[in-house]
C-alpha cells in the first residue's frame, strides 16, 4: 500500500450521542456562561462539525431545553411517590435536591429561568409538586400558586446565590464562603449603615444552606397558615 493510500484511508467514526452533547454544552457553560455554550463551541468541544450536532438539536434553543430537562432528569422524584411521607419532608427534600444539582452547574441556573420550563420533566416536576401541595390541604387552584411560588423562591435563591458567588469561589466549601463573606461585611461602616453592620454576621450566612431552608420554611408557614 503506498504512503497516499495510508493517508486517505478513514480512520475510525468518532461516537456521538446526545448525552456528550449536552455534557459537553453543561461544561462549556460551567467554564464560560451561556455565550460559551454555542452550537460550534459545542461542537468543538466534542470533535465534531457543527452540522454534527445539529443533527440531535435544530437550533441553540433546543440545546438550552435539552440542558434543563436533562438536568431534571437527574432529580429523584421518587420521594413524591411515597404519601406516607410528609409533605413538608417532600418538598424539603426536593428543594434541596434542586439547590445540590444546580449549584454544581452554576452557569445552567439562568437557563432554568430564562425560559418557559415546559418540557415532559419540568411538567412532570411540577405535576409532583402541586400533588403534594395538595396533599397539605390546598385547594387546586391554591397548589398551582403555591407551586408557582416555590419555584420562583427555589431557582430565585439558586440564582442570586450563584451570580454573587462567581468563578472565584468554586470549589470552596460553605463555610469558607461564609467566612469570607463575613470578612468582606466587616468593613461596613457602622456610623453610617449601624443596621447593616450589627447583621453582617446573619448578612455573611446568605450563601448558606441554613439560610435557604430558612426562607424555605417561611414560605411552607405562610400558605398553610402555620
Amino acid at each position: 500500500m503506498t504512503t497516499q493510500a495510508r493517508r486517505s484511508k478513514p480512520g475510525p467514526r468518532r461516537t456521538l450521542t446526545e448525552g456528550a452533547i449536552l455534557d459537553a454544552a453543561l461544561d462549556l457553560l460551567d467554564e464560560g456562561g451561556v455565550k460559551a455554550a454555542s452550537v460550534r463551541g459545542i461542537a468543538a468541544r466534542v470533535g465534531v462539525a457543527p452540522n454534527a450536532v445539529y443533527t440531535y438539536f435544530p437550533d441553540k434553543a433546543a440545546v438550552v431545553k435539552a440542558i434543563v430537562e436533562h438536568l431534571l432528569g437527574q432529580v429523584d422524584l421518587a420521594v413524591f411517590s411515597d404519601r406516607n411521607v410528609p409533605w413538608r419532608q417532600r418538598i424539603e427534600s426536593l428543594a434541596l435536591e434542586l439547590r445540590e444539582r444546580l449549584t454544581a452547574h452554576p452557569g445552567a441556573v439562568n437557563l432554568m429561568i430564562g425560559g418557559p420550563m415546559d418540557g415532559p420533566r419540568a411538567l412532570a416536576l411540577n405535576e409532583h409538586l402541586m400533588e403534594t401541595l395538595g396533599d397539605s390541604g390546598l385547594g387546586a387552584a391554591e397548589a398551582a400558586r403555591a407551586s408557582y411560588l416555590l419555584i420562583v423562591y427555589v431557582f430565585g435563591s439558586i440564582a442570586l446565590e450563584t451570580a454573587e458567588q462567581g468563578d472565584q469561589t468554586r470549589g470552596t466549601s460553605e463555610d469558607e464562603k461564609i467566612a469570607s463573606r463575613l470578612k468582606g461585611f466587616s468593613a461596613i461602616p457602622a456610623a453610617s449603615y449601624p443596621l447593616s453592620a450589627a447583621a453582617a454576621p446573619i448578612m455573611a450566612t446568605y450563601v448558606s444552606t441554613r439560610q435557604y431552608t430558612w426562607g424555605l420554611h417561611k414560605v411552607l408557614d405562610g400558605l398553610t397558615g402555620e
